[in-house]
């Protein structure tokens, strides 16, 4: 060995490094040991490999969630945009109210009220009942007239209600009609007084019974009854006007008038009362009738477009509601399902 030159003895240790690193390396692919040995490296590998993708996961799960977060928080305002379109007031119970009770004399029918008042004028509707009759028809006899004012009469008294606490009120449309002396000639026959009532007392009526106080700044109220429709507000004491009602096709009015008229008369609602319209009478049910929620008091109104109505008392109807959106721009239109008003006509008694 001492006699191999320098470059002799470099190529005979490339050789044996040569030889351990072949050995060695056949040896962990053949060997028991070698393959565990391998088999560890390759699952602490894939434990790597697989926890990298594992937070990509959870970010893209994070970023779902947030995702998921916006969506639901966007349906939530949504939700809250529709909710906030709600009318949510909820008006004052009487405390130690008195029974009283009401029958309107309507140009489509008979309608009676037993509302609980207290001495604050707070109320509360505890029974109504909803009649047609043939009555403006020229249809009806004394007979079925009186017949159908007992029937009346003897619920209300049967509920509690005192008889001197019983009022008739003729509406300022059935007013109009020449049948109306039938109905106070029998009711006089039953020792009962008739209250008859003009459009401006019928309008004040209604506002003081639907109205909230909380609302008087800032709404308006409509009546759409089947003679005239009354509109009034809030101005210092109470305006009010008389318009078409949605029976103004039996004088064969064309509907194009009917709705200017009721859209220029709108030009007097003061602007600052524009934001909120409550609304009564028998088209407005039969148009809340079709979107309210349970037994909800408070009903908003679609848009006058969304109604299609089968008769021609509900498409009458639903013209002067368009021309009172058109005219006003009122922001909602708001049923109130227990006002009527002959119950303001209790409020105004002593």
């Amino acid at each position: 060995m001492n006699q191999l030159t320098p470059f002799a003895r470099f190529l005979i240790m490339l050789a044996i490094l040569g030889a351990i690193f072949f050995g060695g390396k056949y040896i962990l692919e053949n060997t028991g040991f070698g393959k565990n040995l391998m088999s560890k490296s390759a699952e602490q590998k894939s434990e790597t490999d697989t926890k990298a993708p594992e937070e990509g996961p959870a970010n893209e799960s994070s970023a779902t969630a947030t995702g998921s977060s916006s969506s639901s928080s966007s349906s939530d305002n949504e939700a809250s945009a529709s909710t906030s379109s709600s009318f949510s007031y909820v008006a004052p119970e009487p405390i130690n109210g008195k029974l009283k009770g009401v029958v309107e004399l309507g140009a489509s029918g008979f309608n009676s009220f037993i509302v609980r008042i207290d001495k604050s004028k707070n109320w509360k509707l505890e029974k109504a009942e909803f009649g047609n009759s043939l009555v403006t028809e020229n249809m009806a006899t004394d007979d079925d007239i009186r017949a159908g004012l007992k029937q009346y009469i003897g619920k209300m008294l049967d509920f509690g209600v005192s008889g001197r606490d019983i009022h008739f009120v003729v509406s300022s449309g059935a007013v109009k009609a020449e049948v109306t002396q039938k109905i106070v000639k029998n009711l006089k026959a039953l020792n009962y007084f008739v209250n008859t009532v003009t459009p401006e007392q019928e309008g004040a009526y209604g506002l003081k019974c639907v109205l909230p106080q909380d609302f008087e700044d800032e709404a308006f109220v409509t009546d759409i009854g089947s003679g005239n429709t009354k509109i009034s507000w809030k101005n210092g004491g109470v305006s009010s006007f008389e318009t078409y009602g949605a029976k103004y096709f039996q004088d064969g009015t064309d509907d194009g008038k009917v709705y200017n008229d009721v859209k220029t008369k709108c030009a007097e609602i003061p602007s600052m009362k524009r934001k909120t319209c409550f609304i009564i009478g028998g088209v407005p049910f039969s148009m809340a009738k079709q979107v309210r929620e349970g037994k909800e008091r408070y009903t908003i109104l679609k848009a006058p477009k969304d109604y299609k109505m089968d008769d021609a008392k509900g498409k009458a109807g639903v013209n002067i509601y368009k021309a009172i959106k058109d005219a006003t721009g009122c922001d909602q239109f708001i049923f109130d399902w227990d006002a009527n008003f002959t119950i303001g006509f209790l409020l105004n008694l002593p």
